[in-house]
C-alpha cells in the first residue's frame, strides 16, 4: 500500500512528455490523478482544458477538481515551456511576456488556486519545475532563464510562508530531458546523458512523499550526466 493511495494529485502540463510521465507514475502509486493542460488529454483519468496563464480559469479548474475528486493534496506544477530568444537587448515584449506567462505566472496562478484548499485540508505538497538555466543563463536564453529563476524565488517564498502550516514547497531544476522533441532538435547529442522523464517523475514523487517532509524551499538540480 502506498502513501499516495486515494490522494488527489493535480498535474499541470499533463499532456507533455514530463507531465504524462508524472501522471503515470503517481497513478501507478495509487494516487487519484487530475490532469490540466491547454490540450485535450484523451485517457481515462480526470482531465480538463485550462489556460494556466488565466487566474480565473485556474481557480475554476481547481474548484472543479475538488468537487469531483476531493481536496488537492499534491500539486505538481509541470506546465512550462522553452524557446530560444533574442539577445537580451533585442528581446521583444512578446518573447518576454510569453516566457513569463508560461513559466512563472502559471505557478503563481496555481498557487493562488490550490493553497487555500491545502490549508483547509491540513497540508500538502507542491513541486514546481524550474531549470538549470535559472542558475546560469546561456546566451539567447535571457527571458527563459529569468522566468525559471522566478520559479525558484516563488518556491522559496512559498516555502517560508507555508512550511509551518503543513505544506512543503520545493522545485526541481532539470537540464535536458530526454523527449522526442529534444531528440529532434539535437539529433547529434548523446541522449543517454539526458534525464529520462520517468526518472524525473520519481524525483518529483519523492519530493511529494513523506520522506521529503524535512525538505523546504529546495531547488534540486536533476541533470543526469549532461
Amino acid at each position: 500500500m502506498s502513501e499516495f493511495d486515494g490522494r488527489v494529485v493535480l498535474v499541470t502540463g499533463a499532456a507533455g512528455a514530463l507531465g504524462a510521465a508524472v501522471s503515470d507514475h503517481f497513478a501507478a502509486l495509487g494516487a487519484t490523478v487530475a490532469q490540466l493542460d491547454v490540450q485535450v488529454i484523451d485517457n481515462r483519468r480526470y482531465s480538463a482544458v485550462c489556460d494556466l496563464t488565466d487566474a480565473s480559469a485556474c481557480r475554476a479548474a481547481v474548484e472543479a477538481v475538488t468537487a469531483a475528486l476531493g481536496p488537492v493534496r499534491v500539486l505538481a506544477n509541470i506546465a512550462g515551456g522553452f524557446t530560444m530568444g533574442e539577445a537580451v537587448h533585442e528581446t521583444s515584449d512578446e518573447t518576454w511576456d510569453f516566457m513569463m506567462g508560461l513559466n512563472a505566472r502559471s505557478v503563481l496562478n496555481m498557487a493562488r488556486a490550490v493553497v487555500p484548499g491545502m490549508l483547509g485540508a491540513g497540508g500538502g505538497k507542491i513541486v514546481n519545475v524550474g531549470a538549470g538555466a535559472a542558475l546560469h543563463a546561456p546566451a539567447r536564453m535571457g527571458a527563459y532563464s529569468a522566468s525559471k529563476a522566478v520559479v525558484i524565488r516563488l518556491t522559496e517564498a512559498m516555502s517560508a510562508e507555508l512550511k509551518g502550516k503543513g505544506i512543503n514547497v520545493n522545485c526541481v531544476l532539470p537540464s535536458i530531458i530526454d523527449t522526442e522533441r529534444n531528440r529532434q532538435d539535437m539529433p547529434k547529442a548523446d541522449f543517454g546523458r539526458w534525464v529520462r522523464p520517468e526518472a524525473m517523475a520519481r524525483v518529483i514523487a519523492f519530493l511529494a512523499s513523506g520522506d521529503a517532509d524535512p525538505i523546504h524551499g529546495a531547488a534540486l538540480p536533476v541533470s543526469g550526466l549532461s
